[in-house]
């Protein structure tokens, strides 16, 4: 971890909810409407996917996204928000309507399924959920000559996961890293790989993400899968593993993202963790340390998406587009410290001549080096298909 301290940023800053999706999806559709001869049966085909676009005659379009997930000024005004409005004229209603992902899910689905009117024009949720949406055919296909910037812009290394190839229907929002948390004075050594949680010292202070999408990925990456086309087997060999540790009383608990509570306390001395939160932690307590293992790290995206029926899909692309401007994303960038989708952003920072984004702008957990890309891997999906099998396994590990 780097040494520069970054500003804090505000008290209750949210962290993403990366929980599996079985639960709101079964209680939707019931609990075989995922599979049906390889199609959902909640499927949307292309045909029924847009509505007549007004956004030449009006010029407005809803956002919904998480809560803190964007800059505001002490005024509580939204100014990368405020300048695409200015530069537009396109008046956004921009609601922090998103609290988890399921929960979200489920209040989208039925009317998605239907084919009515979402409400909103644009929304942010998981790329793994993202992926749900996508199968399910709930998302437009966006125009990419309304992107510009994102085809000019995005991040080579988020440009084409497996759940949309190509990001013809979905756009990073922000970016970040699932590793290792950990305090480096209390253990009184570093920290290198996921293999080295299990080490005897450790024996009730490690912790573990609850979710299976949020765990699995780091958990197969440190038996060597290809988590980008991992099998069945490799899954159930680091879920065995995990089995192992349950039962020998090594892990301490499976969390949410209340894990940061854990080690802040020293409850726990090392644990899963996201980097957005390691920015914040190591800021608050200089002991607790960050590393993307030598086996590897999961990169994920929380991203935009325009859902059917949204009336006014133009407009939203164009605000889609707004956050590639380097200028706009380094803005963002500052406010929520995650990975920045857009690196162009990185040299804005370093140029803005103000000392505390020169210092994000040198931060590898902001803009990861070319050492800490290569060890960095995008896990593919959960298939419907799979997904009962392994929920039904990780839940009698987790008791979650």
């Amino acid at each position: 971890m780097p040494s520069t301290t970054l500003p804090r940023r505000p008290s209750g800053a949210r962290r993403p909810s990366r929980r599996g999706v079985l639960g709101a999806a079964a209680g939707l559709f019931g609990a075989g409407a995922l599979t049906g001869c390889g199609i959902p049966s909640a499927y949307v085909a292309e045909d029924r996917r847009s509505a007549p676009d007004r956004s030449e005659s009006e010029k407005r379009l809803g956002f919904s996204n998480w809560t803190q997930y964007i800059d505001t000024d002490d005024d509580g005004r939204r100014p990368t928000l405020d300048a695409f409005t200015e530069r537009t004229g396109i008046e956004v209603t921009y609601t922090e309507d998103i609290n988890d992902n399921d929960e979200f899910f489920g209040k989208m689905g039925p009317v998605l399924t239907q084919g009515t009117d979402p409400g909103r024009d644009l929304m942010v949720v998981s790329d793994w959920m993202a992926g749900r949406y996508v199968s399910l055919g709930w998302v437009q296909t966006l125009d990419r000559a309304n992107l510009p910037n994102v085809t000019a812009q995005l991040d080579p290394q988020l440009a084409d996961p497996a759940f949309d190839p190509g990001r013809r229907r979905s756009v990073p929002w922000q970016s970040g890293i699932t590793g290792i948390a950990y305090n480096r004075k209390e253990l009184g050594r570093e920290l290198k790989s996921v293999s080295e949680l299990w080490a005897p010292d450790l024996k009730g202070r490690v912790t573990l993400f609850a979710g299976l999408d949020e765990a699995l990925g780091l958990l197969m990456l440190s038996h060597g899968a290809d988590i980008s086309a991992f099998t069945g087997d490799d899954a159930h060999r680091a879920m065995d593993q995990v089995q192992r540790m349950v039962d020998s009383r090594h892990i301490r608990r499976f969390t949410g993202n209340d894990y940061t509570s854990d080690l802040a306390s020293g409850a726990a001395l090392a644990c899963q963790a996201y980097s957005g939160d390691a920015v914040q932690l190591t800021a608050e307590n200089p002991d607790i340390a960050f590393v993307v293992p030598e086996e590897g790290g999961e990169l994920w995206a929380e991203s935009l998406l325009v859902p059917n029926r949204a009336g006014h899909k133009r407009n939203a692309e164009l605000l889609i587009d707004h956050y590639y401007r380097p200028e706009v994303a380094a803005e963002l960038a500052a406010a929520v410290q995650y990975i920045c989708p857009v690196p162009a952003a990185r040299e804005v920072l370093a140029d803005s001549g103000e000392r505390e984004k020169a210092e994000l702008a040198e931060h590898p957990l902001v803009f990861p080096t070319e050492e800490m890309r290569a060890r960095l891997h995008t896990m593919r999906d959960v298939s419907a298909a799979e997904r009962p099998d392994l929920h039904k396994v990780w839940t009698r590990i987790t008791g979650v």
